[in-house]
């Protein structure tokens, strides 16, 4: 019997699971955090070494019997940062237990994307603190929108959405701009309330920009006008977002999941997006993910070891 691991590696906890070469789960575990842009490969491959032994010792197999062990994480979608750790972590097992090991780093986006549609074509929109898509076409080729980061992209985010409405409560603050609520709500939230409080926290504090979100759709909510221009706004990027992708998968119906807490919780915001896709897209259906993005590590596992038994 082959077997595969996936693992989803976040800023807080890594998701792994085990199956067998059908794809059934033998085993699911979680371990600590595995960004290896902020924590580094050591303090990574210790997290990865730990939950891989446990999966193995757990259920009996031998590390032979594995085909490919398969991290999805933030980075991973950068091949000279994904080599540089898949060097690492492969000669960090094999100096732990003497064994060699087939392993291999992905982004996170793909093992989510791959998971949502059980490998088949679709496209997963991603908003939480920034904003991208990426969309898999009939011939397999993976295709992205958006992504630029918080500088020159992220349009339709938690962090833009953030970022515009604290930047109308600083024109209220100097009298450039009209009352808004959101100042009210930062005030009530974070005990803001001048602009020496607002500087120092963004400059000095480093203050969380995304957090601001929520308050801004709570604004909204409220029918506070300078709120629904930045919700209505925002939420027409996402619509772009989405019409660029249509025309780069080119089918006759595009299968759309969700990703990342705004456009999965229900609030104001998601609302409207769904709202706007459905009345501007009659090709574009929102479905819920079929699996989570470890299930998609294991996908990308198998095909990986595939492709090796082939070359």
């Amino acid at each position: 019997m082959r077997y595969f691991i996936g693992i989803d590696g976040g800023g807080t906890k890594t998701k792994c699971i085990l199956v067998d070469e059908n794809l059934n789960i033998i085993y699911q575990t979680t371990g600590g955090p595995s960004n290896f842009l902020m924590l580094g490969n050591e303090k990574v491959s210790e997290t990865l070494f730990q939950l891989v032994k446990e999966c193995l010792e757990q259920n009996n197999v031998i590390l032979d019997n594995v085909g490919m062990i398969l991290l999805g994480t933030t980075g991973g979608g950068r091949r000279n940062d994904a080599e540089s750790l898949e060097k690492y972590f492969i000669e960090y097992f094999e100096s732990k237990s003497s064994q060699k090991i087939r392993f291999k780093v992905e982004s996170d986006a793909r093992i989510a994307l791959e998971g949502a549609f059980s490998g088949n074509p679709g496209s997963i929109l991603i908003a939480g603190t920034g904003s991208i898509m990426f969309g898999k076409d009939k011939f397999g080729n993976i295709h992205r929108v958006g992504g630029f980061g918080r500088f020159i992209g992220d349009e339709g985010s938690g962090f833009r959405i953030g970022q515009r409405g604290l930047n109308a409560v600083s024109k209220e603050y100097d009298g450039r701009g009209i009352k808004t609520l959101i100042s009210k709500l930062l005030y009530d939230e974070f005990s803001i309330k001048s602009p020496e409080d607002l500087i120092t926290e963004i400059y000095r504090n480093n203050f969380d920009i995304a957090s601001i979100a929520p308050l801004v759709i709570k604004a909204a909510e409220q029918k506070d006008e300078i709120a629904l221009n930045i919700i209505e706004t925002e939420s027409d990027e996402i619509i772009l977002h989405i019409d660029a992708m249509r025309k780069k998968l080119n089918e006759n119906k595009m299968n759309l999941s969700f990703i990342g807490s705004l456009l999965t919780n229900e609030n104001f915001y998601s609302y409207l997006v769904k709202e706007k896709i459905v009345v501007k897209f009659d090709d574009v259906i929102i479905k819920e993910a079929e699996n989570p993005p470890e299930f998609g590590a294991v996908l990308m596992a198998k095909s990986f070891y595939q492709d090796f038994l082939t070359h």
